[in-house]
């Protein structure tokens, strides 16, 4: 029988994607060593996070969405295997009636909470920006648009600021049982997935994969691109954002100046202030911490950095004007390659001779940009 799941519930942007590359390119070898990762994809795991919360937004998604949760659920608890993980970041904003659900429905199989983590006066300005890239319109101070606490809101702050993150899930889960990853500006990529597998008590021989391509867009490239949301009012499901704005504008076509932004000093004096208090959680408690605390201790200083008000009209200007040739061009390029497409294709499947003829008459495929 499993005795313990351990659960990454994220952070936002602390190498989420990254670890769950890894445990689903290593499903089989990780069975192998006595650790499940339940589920017939990795969607199953995003899906349960809906469910565990009571989303409402669970209802608006195709497939078997019944009872996702208490799916993995049956599936640990019939694991033959020591270790199970379940990961998705969407599991930070649960309440903690909704994280009692959740050990209660484990039965005798031990809850384990793992938490990656990044100082908050990082985090909180590169969420704003991926909050950007999936469609999002306010500015950075007005990011994230709820102060109050709500489970169902994804890029709120029960999603990322560590300390409330961690005042709920010790409701049900002891300090113990909480392992913490801190990530480091400029560490290893790998370093994350070798922590991981150590917490998991597997040979960390297994290798890291390829980090993912996320690209991050400079402060003037940013702010365009929040003004360009407000004109896409199609684009209202999370396919569609993710698809058009975060990996065709944002990640294909965008100029990357890659300046780096700050918010305005009375939003840092808060992300310094909740940064510190997740810290001084930490230190008082006895979770297990797998890294360096420091990591996780904000400067108190601001940066020397541009605040995205101090954009000019000019400099958005000469990024959208280079997107829109970029966009043309690749436009251009891609109806090439359809067409040369669709030429193969007749060549494939010869027509008859009166229509060989008609399309000679018309100058059929001549003249194509």
């Amino acid at each position: 029988m499993t005795q313990r799941l351990y659960l990454h519930v994220g952070l936002l942007k602390t190498g989420t994607t990254f670890i769950q590359d890894g445990l689903w390119m290593h499903k089989e070898a990780l069975a192998d060593r006595g650790v499940l990762i339940p589920g017939r994809h990795r969607r199953r795991h995003l899906i349960a996070s809906l469910d565990l919360r009571d989303d409402p937004k669970l209802a608006r998604r195709t497939g078997d969405v019944e009872q996702p949760w208490q799916d993995l659920v049956d599936e640990v608890r019939a694991w033959e295997g020591a270790t199970a993980v379940i990961s998705h970041e969407f599991f930070a904003p649960a309440s903690p009636e909704h994280i009692q659900r959740a050990v209660d429905s484990l039965g005798d199989v031990e809850l384990h909470v793992v938490i990656t983590a990044r100082v908050l006066t990082e985090l909180a300005p590169s969420l704003w920006q991926e909050w950007v890239k999936n469609g999002g319109q306010r500015g950075i101070e007005g990011f994230p648009g709820r102060t109050a606490y709500d489970p169902h809101d994804e890029w709120g702050w029960a999603a990322f600021d560590l300390a409330d993150v961690l005042s709920r899930w010790s409701v049900a889960v002891p300090d113990e049982r909480i392992h913490i990853l801190p990530m480091r500006a400029g560490a290893r990529t790998a370093d994350i997935w070798e922590r991981f597998l150590e917490m998991l008590e597997v040979d960390t021989d297994l290798p890291a994969p390829d980090e993912a391509a996320n690209v991050s867009l400079g402060l003037v490239e940013i702010e365009a691109l929040r003004r360009i949301n407000a004109q896409l009012v199609d684009f209202d499901n999370a396919g569609d954002r993710s698809r058009w704005i975060r990996t065709y504008l944002a990640g294909t076509v965008m100029p990357n100046g890659r300046e780096k932004f700050r918010p305005s000093p009375q939003r840092w004096e808060r992300l310094v202030g909740k940064a510190q208090d997740a810290v001084r959680i930490l230190e008082h408690g006895k979770h297990d911490i797998r890294g360096d605390l420091a990591d996780l201790a904000p400067e108190t200083e601001l940066p020397d950095l541009r605040h995205p008000s101090e954009v000019s009209d000019a400099e958005m200007l000469a990024v959208t004007t280079q997107t829109i040739a970029t966009m043309l061009d690749d436009v251009r390029e891609r109806n090439r390659e359809r067409y040369r497409m669709q030429d193969q294709i007749g060549e494939l499947s010869i027509p008859p001779l009166h229509v060989r003829c008609w399309r000679r008459l018309i100058g059929f495929g001549k003249d194509r940009a």
